[in-house]
């Protein structure tokens, strides 16, 4: 096998995560699920990912300016 297959696991950078999670946000306007689809790209990074705690927090910001306007 070669060291480089990683079969069907795809490993996203945090600079992908990051890109990624910016364009659901960007689009939380129309589609209600985008909070938990953004959810689920955070589950890629570890647990410890300043990154990861950073954006759950904004996630339950946005949540919680959603549902007050």
């Amino acid at each position: 096998m070669d060291s480089s297959d990683t079969g069907d696991c795809q490993l996203l950078t945090e600079a992908e995560i990051q890109r990624s999670y910016r364009k659901i946000i960007s689009e939380s306007k129309e589609d209600p699920s985008a909070f938990d689809r953004a959810e689920e790209l955070l589950e890629e990074l570890r647990l410890e990912s300043p990154l990861r705690h950073r954006l759950s927090s904004e996630i339950d910001e946005l949540r919680e300016l959603a549902s007050a306007g």
